[in-house]
């Protein structure tokens, strides 16, 4: 579970302020080395967009996001990376994504393809952590952000 006053209080510390709006605290990628791929990809304008696993939001006890919703991205350290801003929340089966979105996400080569086979098994992992099956129609949550700002001493781009 993520200290979302610890975190709060670090961002003061470093003089950066949130819009208004529902705070929502969340990272990206499930090891160090992902994590800060999925955040260079963000900072250099390529990915504006990202999906969870609608069962993983349920089992942790995690509301559903909203478009409008202020996100505090988290690095692989549990220290604030990024604040973006959701613009386009949709939930739909895994195999109703389309190429469309895949591109907005940015991994990869940007094709559908990619985004099936990373995010397949991103999802297969999901499942195993929540004691569920992977399905072709399992729901997914579809987000689509716009960066705000980029937090001084974030840990972005290759690691060690």
């Amino acid at each position: 579970m993520i200290d979302v006053d610890a975190v709060l209080q670090r961002l003061s510390a470093l003089g950066v302020t949130l819009p208004p709006g529902r705070l929502r605290v969340d990272g990206y990628g499930d090891s160090p080395a992902l994590s800060r791929e999925l955040l260079a990809l963000i900072v250099s304008g390529r990915k504006r967009a990202g999906t969870g696993l609608l069962w993983a939001l349920e089992h942790d006890g995690e509301d559903l996001p909203q478009v409008g919703d202020i996100e505090l991205v988290i690095d692989h350290r549990h220290q604030p990376a990024l604040v973006t801003r959701l613009t386009e929340v949709d939930i739909r089966a895994f195999d109703q994504v389309d190429a469309r979105y895949a591109a907005i996400e940015g991994e990869g080569d940007g094709s559908l393809a990619f985004w099936r086979q990373a995010h397949e098994a991103f999802f297969g992992r999901e499942c195993a952590r929540i004691g569920r099956t992977p399905s072709p129609d399992m729901p997914v949550v579809c987000c689509v952000f716009e960066l705000l700002s980029v937090v001084p001493g974030a840990e972005i781009g290759p690691g060690p």
